[in-house]
């Protein structure tokens, strides 16, 4: 079962080895630097304001998250109810709403009276935005109920495929991408959790293995957590053929932390900032390059 799984992680070593072989050695080692629902410190998350402002601030790629609409349409937020995002309007439930329902709602005012009228964007705008040579993590907060619209919607963007990662804490929805939806890279997302009196972080770096393992996951997604991450979970996670990303990191001394373990992309809200602290440290090669699964 374990090989079988693993196959893909390295169906493409000899293609890879050839692109690594021609480049450059700082882009070898450098991190992605992914920005957190857009450039959310500075602009109100998850709308088309904060992902512009995103690639102003030098942003390697975005991250959006997703949620099927009640009429099949696929929407840009992240909680499950606007209330948070669209403070003094109607609270909607968004997988109960329709995409004109939640249009409706002004979700830039909250953050500031110059992003009044931000309005709830759609995957197929956001997509838009995505310039060449950039990418998009599009994390799916809903079930496998998405998957055949976000097939569809994906395959009409003009985007190549490997400028879009799909990701989700859902293992169902990362099993469900990974067999309708080959072409494009999947992480499986982890936080972690400690037990009041325990010292023990859950789930343990066997559990995380085994989720990689079971939902055929290209790599993982995982929670900054300084307790937990280290250069032996990077290379376990490593040794399993897979990827492994970090999020949400907007302190720079953390950054520096996790860009010397050579992890692949690092999370932020503030792009601009973790880029120029990045800029003038040596970072780890990042040998997953070479094995990354397809």
């Amino acid at each position: 079962m374990f090989s079988r799984r693993f196959t893909g992680c390295i169906r493409h070593t000899a293609i890879i080895f050839v692109v690594v072989a021609f480049t450059s050695t700082d882009s070898c080692n450098a991190q992605l630097i992914v920005a957190h629902r857009g450039a959310s410190h500075d602009a109100p998350e998850n709308t088309l304001a904060a992902f512009r402002l995103a690639w102003e601030q030098g942003a390697d790629a975005i991250e959006g998250d997703f949620y099927l609409t009640s009429d099949g349409q696929i929407a840009c937020i992240h909680d499950k109810s606007t209330k948070r995002v669209a403070p003094g309007e109607p609270e909607l439930i968004v997988e109960e709403s329709t995409l004109s329902e939640l249009r409706r709602l002004d979700v830039g005012r909250w953050k500031a009276d110059r992003f009044a009228g931000e309005r709830i964007p759609t995957l197929k705008e956001v997509l838009a935005l995505v310039p060449e040579g950039k990418r998009i993590f599009v994390e799916i907060k809903s079930g496998p109920e998405i998957v055949a619209v976000l097939k569809s919607q994906l395959a009409e963007s003009e985007l190549d495929d490997d400028q879009i990662v799909i990701i989700a804490f859902s293992k169902a929805v990362v099993r469900a991408c990974r067999k309708e939806l080959p072409q494009y890279k999947c992480n499986w997302l982890t936080g972690y959790k400690q037990d009041e009196g325990e010292s023990e972080w859950k789930p343990t770096k066997q559990n995380v293995l085994r989720s990689l393992r079971e939902t055929g996951a290209v790599g993982l997604g995982t929670q900054a957590n300084e307790s937990v991450i280290n250069r032996r979970f990077v290379k376990s996670v490593r040794n399993a053929g897979c990827e492994f990303h970090v999020w949400t990191v907007n302190e720079i001394d953390v950054a520096r932390r996790l860009a010397r373990l050579g992890v692949d992309s690092i999370t932020t809200d503030k792009p601009a900032t973790i880029r120029e602290a990045l800029s003038t440290i040596e970072t780890a090669p990042n040998t997953n390059l070479r094995r990354q699964r397809q």
